[in-house]
């Protein structure tokens, strides 16, 4: 083990510390209320699946990953292999979906209470449970053939296709089928790329357009007060501006590894910081937007 290894493990491990700890206090929060029988918004039941997912992401990508830093490389059987990379590809999926499916439900809640938004505002908010439960069946599905392009680390055969993870290997193919199953992927995640830039353009226009229209009627000492909905908007626009960072770059250096020749550590230590980045800070924006709701909930919890 190197030192540059054992630096490395040492500052992976203290990001999948910080992000379990900030997306547990979330998971925790919502928990005690669902037992304290707390009615919970559609946006809250998206946050609870998207922390879920990020919970899985850092623990499924960061762990085996700071193990390798460490030098333990052969922890992990083929069977182990397939199913690590299959449920982080899963929730990689799921944590783009549910940020995707939390701009575009912002974006209609904040839009004017015309009787046409008053009818999709309603039907969005019957329909954000059982979307989020086709969300996770959908990508179940969909990443279903990524056990056959996993191995463990006792694949011993030189090939060019193969990209190692240390602990597992993943391997392309040039065949016509793979490249499709490939393009179903990439479609699937510009789709949701495409929604949320849309949802952005939304969300901020109405904002601006509600700033304009609020500063012509009340004074300037009540236009300081930030609204819940702006706030949360604003927290939505972060988390988006946060995602299609860490997404573009994770994107870029993967594409750099698939297309050298060489094996490139570098390439695949600065993917797997940018991979986590989103899951680790994700918690602690939606807790600065949250904060009033978090310390009322740990008065009540401490006084009983």
């Amino acid at each position: 083990m190197t030192s540059e290894n054992f630096t490395m493990g040492i500052f992976l491990f203290s990001q999948i510390t910080v992000g379990m700890l900030g997306n547990s206090s979330i998971l925790f929060y919502y928990v005690i209320l669902i037992f304290t029988g707390k009615h919970l918004m559609p946006k809250d039941l998206i946050i609870e699946h998207l922390t879920f997912a990020n919970c899985l992401t850092i623990i499924l990508r960061g762990i085996p990953r700071t193990m390798s830093y460490f030098g333990f490389n052969v922890f992990l059987d083929d069977i182990g292999c397939k199913l690590i990379m299959y449920i982080s590809r899963l929730t990689r999926g799921m944590s783009l979906y549910a940020t995707c499916l939390l701009s575009c439900f912002q974006a209609i809640t904040i839009r004017p209470s015309s009787s046409k938004w008053m009818k999709l505002k309603y039907r969005a908010t019957k329909c954000i449970g059982p979307f989020c439960l086709v969300t996770w069946f959908f990508h179940l599905l969909l990443n279903i053939l990524i056990p056959a392009r996993v191995s463990g680390p006792s694949y011993k055969k030189n090939v060019t296709n193969r990209l190692s993870y240390a602990y597992c290997s993943l391997f392309t193919s040039d065949h016509v089928g793979a490249a499709l199953y490939m393009f179903l992927l990439c479609f699937s995640d510009v789709l949701c790329l495409g929604l949320m830039a849309c949802s952005s353009i939304s969300l901020v226009s109405t904002l601006y357009k509600h700033k304009r229209q609020v500063r012509h009627i009340h004074s300037a000492q009540h236009f300081q007060k930030v609204s819940p909905e702006d706030r949360a908007t604003k927290t939505i626009l972060i988390l988006l501006c946060i995602f299609f960072i860490s997404y573009s770059l994770s994107s870029l250096v993967a594409v750099i590894r698939a297309s050298s020749k060489y094996p490139v550590s570098w390439a695949l230590n600065i993917f797997t910081l940018i991979e986590i980045c989103f899951p680790v800070v994700c918690p602690f924006v939606l807790i600065s937007n949250m904060k009033s709701s978090f310390s009322l909930f740990l008065t009540c919890f401490g006084k009983r």
